[in-house]
């Protein structure tokens, strides 16, 4: 990671300014807002850049496999300027750092069908066939298990 780079928890509202104008552009401000954000539970990382939030990711327990800790991952974005430099990756890193501390053994998401490479090349897989959510679009549920 640079050193201008900087990842830190951040409050659930936090989330919703590079949230919302990322993936919620043109809706209102209330859809970035996700179920099971304020669980105590949850995690939420802020990218900063020189000080300046640009990305976000949360990570959300919600297990789709009886018995198996996992972890939702929700919410991914990074500001458009800065897509495209790699610097999701630092975000889901840590977040997968913090998930094995905590004994998760697998994270999973919905994947729009423009982030499944970025997703496989962090080693996830797609599981099944595309499917539609609502009017945001096609995706593709993946999932990495953890060491």
């Amino acid at each position: 990671m640079t050193p201008d780079i900087e990842i830190r928890a951040i409050s659930p509202e936090d989330t919703l300014a590079v949230r919302h104008s990322v993936l919620r552009k043109g809706k209102p401000r209330d859809t970035a807002y996700f179920d099971g954000d304020n669980n105590p539970s949850t995690v939420h990382l802020g990218m900063f850049y020189n000080q300046h939030f640009i990305g976000v990711v949360t990570f959300i327990e919600n297990s789709r496999t009886i018995g198996i800790s996992e972890w939702q991952l929700r919410g991914m974005a990074i500001l458009e300027t800065f897509q495209g430099k790699g610097l999701g990756v630092f975000l889901v890193n840590k977040g997968e750092q913090l998930a094995r501390k905590k004994g998760i053994k697998k994270i999973w998401c919905n994947a729009r069908i423009k982030a499944k490479s970025f997703y496989e090349k962090l080693g996830f897989s797609s599981i099944g066939t595309t499917f539609e959510i609502g009017d945001i679009g096609l995706h593709y549920v993946m999932e990495k298990k953890l060491q």
